[in-house]
């Protein structure tokens, strides 16, 4: 993994891992995700990331799949999907590879393409609330039909919020 940062940083460190947590609590292992907060040590083997927690590659892949099936099929998500090219290969894998290690799994991203900078990967397409909403309804919607576990999606969902909301370059 890189360097942690914030998720809803303003610079090109972008959102490096959904592993990083606040440590402002008590403990060093965040209760919702199981994920080992403090920095400075490797996880406990009881420590399960939430790449783990969702069944590896396997279960990524699942995610990202459902994920683009529901962009490309609902009609409210289609401000979203005219964003995209007309086929989706490319952008599924490439989600798939940065999400297997912001989950806390393999890098395959940044093997293949270095820094994920997605700030400035995004800079091009017109995001407003609107495309920030679309895109999470459907991974929210995706996560549920992959029956992600409850606390772990409500985590999930909080951390690509602030990443959607930190991607957005247009005003409403």
């Amino acid at each position: 993994m890189t360097e942690p940062s914030s998720l809803t940083g303003t610079d090109e460190s972008d959102a490096d891992s959904v592993t990083d947590t606040d440590t402002d609590t008590d403990t060093d292992t965040d209760t919702d995700t199981g994920v080992n907060t403090n920095t400075n040590t490797e996880p406990t083997p009881s420590a399960a990331t939430p790449f783990e927690r969702l069944d590896g590659e396997r279960g990524v892949r699942a995610l990202v799949d459902r994920f683009y099936d529901l962009m490309d099929l609902e009609p409210a998500a289609a401000g979203l999907r005219s964003l995209h090219p007309a086929t989706l290969g490319d952008s599924r894998n490439k989600l798939f590879w940065f999400l297997c290690g912001w989950l806390g799994g393999p890098d395959h991203y940044i093997e293949r393409f270095g820094h994920p900078r997605l700030r400035a990967r995004h800079l091009p397409y017109a995001i407003g609330i609107a495309e920030r909403d679309q895109w999470l309804g459907c991974m929210v919607r995706a996560m549920a039909e992959q029956a992600v576990d409850p606390t772990l999606a409500q985590r999930l969902a909080e951390r690509f919020f602030g990443t959607a909301d930190w991607l957005r370059n247009q005003g409403g």
